[in-house]
């Protein structure tokens, strides 16, 4: 059964929440891979990268921008992202009185396709798009077990018992869910999504090589155009651009938070041409390294 945001489960689970930190700002929490996000006010956008979790949306709203398309998730919806991608994310509702209150729970895609294996749920039809980010309203079964989750911040001694089982049934929940289609497609042995996402995992630990597409599509087992075409299905954006955006975005992590400054945190990303990197930073970000880290630091 679906919910609104004003059902008071939802508002329970907002209350909850909120009690557990009050701070604007990012709060882990005693459950691994369990974060609270809040806002007192709408932000500027953000450009980030998105993981493979569930968001929950408990107040308030914000905005997903991914290439050319949008996403708008608001009080009650929550938004699935199963692949790692490069996004401008920023909160459009919040106020000191009424602040922005979101969960996420980062996903483990070992335990999605085991799970998958374990309910013999049938690969997704060819027919269904597939969508890396989708937004569906919270049901009551989701809310109550994303609840009885971070209920077990007040009895720290059941966490490693019982965290773990309330995640599966958090994801056995999304599979048979409307969020489901995507996690299936995700899952499937041999689909194209889940040779992008190794791929992906690939990069990301590779990034500060020199990759060209060749040799991404021969590791994905694919031709050079099925490759590119299967990529920018999934993430939006090509190959090439998406390996941008993952340097630049490590670079940027590098100097706002280890005090690398432009130079050093370009080689550290692979870039050989420290101009190079200053232009296509300020292209993506906006401003040039020095003055975008300044901004960041001073908001």
């Amino acid at each position: 059964m679906l919910i609104t945001s004003g059902n008071s489960m939802i508002q329970s689970l907002a209350d909850k929440a909120f009690a557990y930190g009050r701070r604007e700002g990012d709060h882990d929490t005693s459950i691994p891979g369990l974060t609270l996000h809040i806002r007192n006010n709408p932000t500027e956008p953000l450009h980030c990268i998105y993981t493979l979790s569930l968001s929950l949306i408990l107040q308030g709203s914000k905005q997903v921008a991914i290439d050319d398309r949008l996403r708008v998730c608001k009080a009650g919806q929550s938004m699935l992202t199963t692949f790692d991608l490069p996004v401008i994310s920023h909160v459009t509702e919040a106020t000191r009185h009424h602040p922005f209150i979101g969960l996420v729970l980062k996903l483990d895609y070992g335990l999605i396709a085991q799970t998958c294996t374990e309910l013999n749920l049938e690969r997704p039809s060819k027919d269904i798009r597939y969508q890396a980010i989708s937004t569906q309203d919270i049901d009551t079964g989701l809310c109550d077990a994303m609840s009885r989750l971070l209920g077990l911040h007040h009895t720290p001694e059941y966490i490693e018992s019982l965290a773990q089982l309330y995640k599966k049934e958090i994801v056995i929940r999304l599979l048979h869910g409307p969020h489901g289609m995507h996690l299936r497609h995700l899952a499937s042995v041999g689909s194209p999504s889940r040779q992008i996402v190794q791929i992906v995992a690939w990069m990301k630990q590779n990034f500060a090589q020199a990759i060209g597409i060749n040799e991404l599509a021969d590791k994905a087992h694919m031709s050079a155009s099925a490759f590119r075409q299967h990529f920018k299905a999934l993430t939006g954006s090509s190959p090439l651009q998406y390996l941008k955006h993952l340097r630049l975005q490590e670079a940027r992590d590098q100097m706002l938070l280890n005090g690398l400054d432009a130079s050093q945190a370009s080689g550290v990303v692979g870039y050989e041409s420290p101009s190079q990197f200053s232009r296509e930073y300020s292209r993506l970000f906006g401003l040039p390294p020095q003055k975008d880290i300044q901004r960041l630091r001073q908001a």
